[in-house]
């Protein structure tokens, strides 16, 4: 059994750039719902052109709905502490766990075999509090984190490769009784791909359907393009899991809220973020 993949009309979802002669993208991103129903996106956030290396701080916009109401642009958060070594911050994403927002994101510093995964929390999405000890290190670039709790624990998903200094493209998983400790890594999708920065892993996002886990990639090796693999058992996803679907978006986030799901994506020189409905429906 497997899972069918309808993507729908994609629309601007968001540009934060501070005028069109000024433009700024974001790309790995994250959405939340807080308390009171308000939508809040966080992610990279950086002037055109693409500077990786460079992108020291997150975007934070919210909104009433996802369905066409006005982006409010607040200050910007979690700016890299170079004090630390951190030279830039990457990919965050949030949840809601006992009162309190956790987000989780990777510092990146000189030393690319070496990656930080860091948390900061909040109780009100605005104001945000690093951890000042350092979740885990892993390499090559080691990025990209997903958090979702699977009934029994916490799964945390990145992506790295296979050794610290290269090698296969992987996505990883970690599991966490506290969020707090993680346990060694294991792998849930290697990749045939070889290599250290990019791949054919990025972006990793996991969503819980009737029928199983669906892991959605970004293949940035072509960059506007999102892979989908289904299975039965949340730690494993192999290629012959692989979901017949056009999903042309980088960075792909997915959104499930009352009974609908959206994917999103951006990236470098998108204009911002963009959204579609996803129908995820039994196979045939």
């Amino acid at each position: 059994m497997t899972v069918q993949l309808i993507p729908g009309e994609k629309r601007r979802l968001l540009d934060a750039s501070p005028s069109a002669q000024e433009p700024w993208y974001i790309n790995d991103h994250t959405l939340i719902r807080d308390r009171d129903g308000r939508w809040h996106v966080f992610g990279i956030w950086h002037p055109e052109p693409a500077a990786p290396l460079e992108e020291t701080m997150f975007l934070h916009a919210s909104a009433d709905d996802l369905e066409g109401a006005p982006w409010t642009v607040h200050d910007s958060i979690l700016h890299a502490r170079t004090e630390r070594g951190e030279t830039h911050v990457w990919a965050p994403h949030v949840i809601h766990h006992e009162d309190r927002y956790w987000m989780f994101y990777a510092g990146g510093t000189a030393d690319h075999t070496a990656y930080r995964m860091t948390l900061a929390t909040s109780e009100d999405l605005f104001d945000w509090t690093p951890q000042e000890q350092v979740l885990f290190e892993d390499g090559f670039d080691a990025r990209d984190p997903m958090v979702i709790h699977d009934g029994r624990c916490w799964l945390m998903y990145y992506t790295r490769t296979s050794a610290p200094d290269g090698g296969h493209h992987e996505v990883a998983v970690r599991t966490s009784e506290d969020l707090l400790t993680w346990s060694e890594p294991e792998v849930a999708y290697r990749s045939r791909e070889r290599g250290t920065y990019g791949g054919p892993t990025e972006s990793p996002f996991v969503v819980r359907t009737r029928e199983g886990w669906i892991l959605f990639v970004c293949e940035s090796t072509q960059y506007d393009r999102t892979l989908a693999y289904f299975s039965t058992d949340p730690r494993r996803f192999e290629d012959s899991g692989q979901i017949d679907v056009d999903l042309d978006e980088h960075c792909a986030e997915i959104v499930t809220e009352g009974g609908r799901t959206w994917i999103t994506g951006g990236g470098w020189g998108r204009g911002g973020l963009t959204i579609r409905e996803l129908k995820v429906l039994p196979g045939r």
